[in-house]
């Protein structure tokens, strides 16, 4: 008779990086809980003051409960207030079913990929770009 080996679950850690100028990503990995929801909010806020535009990798995330889900909501809200961008990657379908299931899917920007959270910003930083040059006469008719 043969155990099941149990999913590995990776002790919680953040890493920060900034693929380039005005855009924050914060990559989390293991378990975001109750017991580190503290820690991602400080992070996200610090990351937040220095960028115009973040970017959540949750790829490395094991699993996520409702404490970790209100950091997020915190981050997203502060980011709107802030005229900033939020973008989530969430490319496993157990974790992405709990936003489903939440409708938190319809409130966060979430994308499968790194690659693809960054190409969102930067169209959505060269719309913003176009609407303010249109606003202000930039363009001749």
């Amino acid at each position: 008779m043969t155990e099941a080996t149990p999913r590995s679950i990776e002790e919680f850690r953040l890493e920060e990086n900034s693929p380039r100028p005005g855009t924050g990503v914060l990559v989390v990995h293991g378990a975001v809980d109750l017991h580190v929801a503290g820690e991602l909010r400080d992070h996200l806020t610090a990351l937040s003051d220095k960028n115009s535009a973040l970017v959540v990798d949750l790829t490395e995330v094991t699993f996520a409960d409702s404490m970790a889900l209100g950091v997020l909501l915190g981050a997203l809200k502060r980011a709107r207030s802030r005229e900033q961008l939020l973008r989530l990657v969430v490319p496993h379908s157990e974790l992405r079913r709990t936003f489903e299931l939440t409708l938190l899917d319809r409130v966060f920007d979430l994308d499968s990929t790194l690659d693809e959270s960054l190409a969102e910003i930067a169209a959505a930083e060269w719309s913003i770009r176009e609407a303010r040059r249109t606003s202000e006469g930039g363009l001749e008719g």
